[in-house]
């Protein structure tokens, strides 16, 4: 979902989309099914600590990365990191 929301919002959509469609030909597309509960838990729990992640999809990725046990690669450690269980590595270094 974010790699489409981010083609559709570059400033070359159609080749953007082709990118993304040659990236994701590489990859396997896990289903969310199997996180919902565990997605709701931990918006519950995030809440009730005072430390939401108001990004419903970042929550959603998280979430699926520790329901199927892999590690997410992100930049964005600061709102993962908050996630229950998650295993987050940077591959991202800035000077």
């Amino acid at each position: 979902m974010e790699l489409r929301f981010g083609a559709e919002n570059s400033e070359n959509p159609s080749k953007s989309h082709r990118v993304v469609s040659s990236f994701l030909e590489g990859i396997s597309i896990i289903p969310i099914f199997g996180c919902i509960k565990r997605y709701a838990k931990e918006k519950v729990r995030l809440r009730k600590i005072g430390k939401p992640i108001n990004d419903e999809f970042d929550r959603l990725i998280g979430v699926t990365a520790v329901e199927n046990k892999l590690i997410l690669v992100t930049d964005n450690q600061k709102d993962f990191e908050r996630i229950d269980g998650i295993k987050i590595e940077n591959w991202f270094k800035r000077k």
